[in-house]
């Protein structure tokens, strides 16, 4: 039976692995629990137990050895392979994220953006990337088999180019639109104003030690 990992969970393993990734450019071959926890201002405990859902990771006494629980956590994350992403909307947050070079460094490659705008289509964003018509999605996914999608387009449309993905056969969808889509497949969202909104709520009423 396959037990469903809680979701804060899985939010915190890109934390450990860009942890990690920094430990071993800096040389270091192991790290106990207390030392990873006092840099990403944890607890060891949520740490050990975060880990403890997806098996037994270091040693008593000894901790865990950095490249072995970064390869661990590579292949948790599915980083071990390359993951094929269209854009879709090439307006100014398409073509910011067509051109983050963080991207393909972490094994994302975009290898299309799409959109409606007649005067857009055919531009070249980068050497080989060239931005396509929306006319077109279904036939370059099941050639290319793309895996993932980033939806920058308006709220107005997103339901419907989520829609439209599903169809093609994309498996995820990240979406920069401030909308809550219906998907039967994984979604993710990035609402920046409601990140600041939350901000602006926490800087109102926390009391910090300055």
């Amino acid at each position: 039976m396959c037990v469903k990992v809680p979701r804060p969970v899985i939010k915190r393993m890109p934390v450990y692995y860009r942890c990690l990734e920094r430990l071993k450019n800096e040389g270091v071959k192991y790290v106990s629990s207390q030392k990873l926890a006092r840099r990403l201002h944890l607890k060891d405990s949520q740490i050990r137990k975060d880990l403890s859902h997806f098996g037994k990771f270091g040693k008593r006494g000894v901790g865990y050895e950095v490249e072995s629980l970064l390869n661990d956590i590579t292949k948790i994350l599915g980083l071990h392979k390359q993951w094929k992403v269209i854009v879709i909307g090439a307006g100014n947050i398409g073509k910011a994220i067509a051109r983050f070079r963080a991207l393909e460094k972490n094994n994302f490659k975009v290898v299309a953006v799409f959109d409606t705008d007649k005067r857009k289509i055919g531009t070249e964003l980068l050497p080989g990337l060239k931005i396509l018509d929306m006319a077109s999605l279904r036939d370059f996914v099941g050639r290319e088999g793309a895996d993932l999608a980033i939806l920058a387009v308006p709220a107005s449309s997103a339901q419907a180019v989520a829609n439209d993905l599903q169809k093609a056969g994309i498996r995820g969808i990240l979406c920069f639109a401030p909308v809550t889509l219906n998907c039967a497949i994984p979604v993710e969202y990035v609402d920046i104003t409601a990140f600041l909104k939350t901000l602006a709520y926490s800087v109102l009423t926390e009391k910090y030690n300055v």
